[in-house]
């Protein structure tokens, strides 16, 4: 037995999952409680995915170990010593209690967060009270609907098993009720997703490959996205005018003051500058709000502003985007094979070197299309054959599941490690395609995961709790592929750890034999629907755009977004070409105080020499007549030693601050010294 690929597949997971938190989210910025959340949600969910394709390779062998003691408890004259010969132990087999251990405490951690925790997290953190007690409450209210489905599925068993003389209400049926109902909901909202990513995936990377396509889809979603970022604008634009009105008739000694202070903690320093700015022109009719409108008026602030920075990520990111693709349109025909950006890029010396412009020309213009569309059929294949398996799945003999003929051909050589790599592949692409999904649906745009840091709680929260609700049924709906769940294929057979710990939806039979079994063929009707485009087309016809190729609202939001676009490019365009004047200016002004530097040496060097030359006269005349031996034998240019040094001074201060240019300044400089080289009288001082 060796633990090592157990211990490897636990901390991989591990590391993905903070890696990918250290990405989207901010550690110094989140809550240590939200932080560290979030983070065993995506742990635990990523470590089933991880972890559960051992189970599949030990369950196996398990399932040879036990027909082979089947088979020599029928013949008696079979030595028993022949089953370790004939069954191959897994290079990944574990002691056969760690899985059961494991799986008890991933999946009940992962049920509590996402039913009990993350909602009353996620409902905490944008509600509008200023009390602890208020917040909970009002936390508790805004999960009804999910704690109201969610009873309600549990209602529904309770009352059958109610109803049902034979079957006994105890601690192991409490549990399979609870497994039930999470798996029931889980399953139908993956049904969803699944419909639409297997056809939006693969068809998603072949438009990838065309630049064209992708450039006239990416005007489309900035004309959009613009709309939506103006509103969001207007509406921190209202907020802030509330704001400002209550804080005119909130004095620093009322009740309030405190509850609006918190709402001002709310509000970055730019957008209270912008609210101070505001006219007082009707600070006398201002009314004083009550407490329940301050609760409503913070819980409007924290949407409005997570609105408002949603949708300006958005839009930097889609900017950056679409200049690229830009740059990728320009660069097809560049005969040198550089590509050339609109913008300057940083990178660090090794990215320049790796990845240098000619090789970043051909991986934008030439490699990078033909590699898309590679992953778009291999996409494509696995979507086929993952709808072939959801409708034919059930069916035991003979096998029509692909998935379940690749792992009983595997079974035969017992090659352990193709059974593990065709299971996390499989349950990778399952995972990909319903996580890729979850956050691109309309509706569900609240929710947006932004790299460089820029996610904030409420969608983390919401990308941690949809995890740990996706991939139990996810995982129960893969074991039923492959034909390792025995209440689908109706056979007794040795079961996996996971499906164990899990449990059945064999309380009720209508959700045993009818609903886990048949509904996930309305993938395949999903599936039809959106490679037709039916929602859609259904979607724009309510009013809701969608990009449509034949469509007059799409050329009109295309036209939008591109006008959109020259308009920001210009704008930085413009900001790049101020930054390179300035830098010119500077350099400028460094080379002349450079040389007003020089300058000032040179005569602070001929003051010193005459210094010195006067203290190494050994001569009997005096320090005076020495002095005027010098000034009548030196010409008259030269009387401006002593204090041209202060005239180079305040010149170059002047001319530095009037942005004169080199040529200037020293003519400028030639004809002070041509007044300053008079010749000074030896008694002048007196």
């Amino acid at each position: 037995m060796s633990v090592g690929p157990l211990i490897t597949e636990i901390v991989v997971a591990f590391c993905l999952a903070t890696t990918l938190l250290y990405r989207y989210g901010n550690i110094f910025r989140n809550h240590i409680v939200v932080t560290i959340s979030v983070l065993i949600a995506w742990y635990f969910s990523l470590l089933i995915i991880f972890v559960l394709p051992l189970d599949v390779s030990s369950t196996v062998y398990r399932q040879c170990v036990e027909y082979n003691n089947y088979v020599n408890s029928s013949n008696s004259h079979i030595d028993t010593g022949n089953i370790t010969t004939k069954c191959k132990k897994p290079w990944s087999s574990v002691p056969d209690d760690i899985f059961p251990n494991l799986w008890r405490i991933v999946y009940w951690t992962s049920q509590c967060l996402t039913w009990l925790i993350l909602p009353i997290m996620q409902s905490y953190i944008k509600a509008g009270d200023f009390t602890m007690r208020g917040k909970l409450k009002s936390a508790l209210i805004d999960n009804a609907i999910y704690y109201g489905s969610y009873l309600s599925i549990c209602g529904i068993l309770l009352i059958y098993i109610a109803l049902k003389p034979d079957l006994d209400l105890d601690g192991q049926k409490l549990k399979a009720i609870a497994s039930s109902a999470s798996n029931t909901w889980g399953l139908f909202l993956l049904v969803l997703l699944l419909g639409y990513a297997l056809v939006e995936v693969p068809r998603g990377l072949w438009n990838a490959s065309k630049p064209g396509f992708v450039l006239q889809y990416s005007y489309f979603k900035a004309s959009k996205l613009y709309l939506e970022k103006c509103e969001a604008e207007e509406t921190v634009d209202g907020i802030l005018e509330s704001l400002y009105m209550a804080s005119m008739a909130i004095g620093a000694n009322h009740p309030f003051y405190r509850n609006l202070e918190t709402i001002f903690q709310k509000v970055p320093a730019e957008l209270k500058d912008r609210m101070n700015r505001r006219q007082s022109s009707e600070d006398s009719s201002a009314i004083v709000p009550s407490e329940k409108s301050l609760i409503r008026l913070h819980k409007q602030t924290i949407k409005a502003l997570q609105t408002l920075q949603r949708t300006e990520t958005q839009w930097g990111i889609l900017v950056e985007e679409i200049f690229h693709l830009e740059d990728i349109a320009k660069n097809q025909m560049n005969i040198e094979r550089k590509f050339n950006s609109s913008f300057p890029v940083n990178r660090s010396l090794f990215m320049r070197f790796v990845y240098n412009p000619t090789i970043e020309w051909y991986w934008n213009c030439l490699i990078k299309n033909y590699m898309q569309k590679i992953a778009a059929i291999i996409t494509a294949c696995l979507s086929v054959a993952v709808v072939w398996s959801e409708v034919t799945f059930f069916n035991k003999s003979p096998v029509l599941s692909l998935f379940a003929l690749f792992l009983n051909l595997a079974k035969i050589s017992y090659d352990y490690f193709t059974i593990e790599i065709l299971s996390t592949m499989t349950i990778a692409y399952l995972c990909y395609c319903a996580y890729s999904t979850i956050l691109k649906i309309r509706f569900l745009n609240l929710y947006y995961l932004a790299p460089h840091h820029q996610t904030n709680e409420y969608s983390l929260i919401f990308s941690g709790m949809m995890l740990c609700r996706l991939t139990p049924p996810m995982c129960l709906n893969f074991l039923g592929l492959i034909h390792m769940d025995s209440h689908i294929i109706k056979t007794h057979i040795l079961e996996t750890h996971y499906t164990q710990v899990m449990g059945h939806m064999d309380v009720i039979s209508i959700i045993s034999d009818g609903f886990n079994v048949y509904f996930p063929m309305a993938i395949l009707a999903f599936c039809l629907a959106t490679y037709f485009s039916l929602g859609s087309r259904l979607l724009s016809i309510l009013g809701f755009q969608q990009f449509l190729d034949d469509d007059q609202v799409t050329t009109d939001h295309v036209d939008d977004g591109k006008e959109l676009i020259q308009r920001e490019k210009r704008r930085r365009l413009r900001i790049e070409e101020s930054k390179i004047r300035r830098q010119q200016f500077q350099g400028r002004i460094n080379n002349q105080s450079s040389v007003i530097s020089r300058n000032r040496n040179s005569v602070q060097r001929q003051n010193t020499d005459i210094v010195q030359s006067l203290k190494r006269n050994d001569s009997s005349e005096s320090v005076r007549t020495s002095l005027l031996r010098d000034i009548d034998s030196t010409d008259y240019s030269m009387g401006t030693t002593f204090n041209t040094s202060t005239n180079f001074h305040d010149l170059g201060t002047t001319y530095r601050h009037s942005g004169y240019q080199a040529d200037n300044l020293n003519d400028s400089l030639s004809t002070e010294s041509n007044y300053s080289a008079l010749p000074r009288r030896i008694f002048d001082d007196v």
